[in-house]
């Protein structure tokens, strides 16, 4: 029996698939999936219901289970956080100094159809701009060492 919060097992197999570097996106309910995701990418669909799943609890749950030096944002063309893009962003915050990219849709679009892409969780968020892609770090790392290019031991 596994004892972390997260017990998924397709999204545990994936996750554990992917290595330092790697990239996973979380989506909201309107983001297109199939078409915008890279080809390397394994998708796992939590999506059952609109609104039943957002993007914040699943991350809330990766955040427990795997190391993150980086993550981007999709932003609107304005450049605001919505509030999905700050709840990201609280939560990232309180897991060390993850640096967070905003994208307009296009340039978010084109980093998640990387080969790098390794894991796509489709959500029922109905949130706009609820997406994320965050980079997988290493364990004992933190993002600020990770950035500064020295590992703690």
């Amino acid at each position: 029996m596994i004892a972390g919060r997260l017990v998924h097992p397709p999204l545990l197999a994936a996750l554990a698939a992917a290595g330092h570097g790697a990239t996973v996106l979380l989506c909201d309910g309107h983001y297109p999936a199939t078409t915008a995701a890279g080809p390397n990418a394994e998708r796992i669909h939590l999506n059952l219901a609109p609104g039943l799943l957002d993007t914040s609890a699943v991350l809330d749950v990766l955040l427990d289970a795997l190391p993150v030096e980086a993550a981007a944002v999709m932003v609107p063309p304005d450049g605001s956080d919505p509030a999905a893009v700050t709840a990201h962003r609280a939560r990232l915050a309180r897991h060390g100094e993850v640096p967070v990219e905003a994208l307009d849709r296009h340039a978010f679009y084109a980093a998640a159809k990387g080969e790098d892409l390794a894991v796509v969780v489709v959500t029922g968020d109905v949130r706009q701009y609820a997406n994320l892609l965050l980079t997988v770090g290493v364990q004992g790392v933190s993002a600020a060492d990770s950035a500064a290019g020295t590992a703690v031991l």
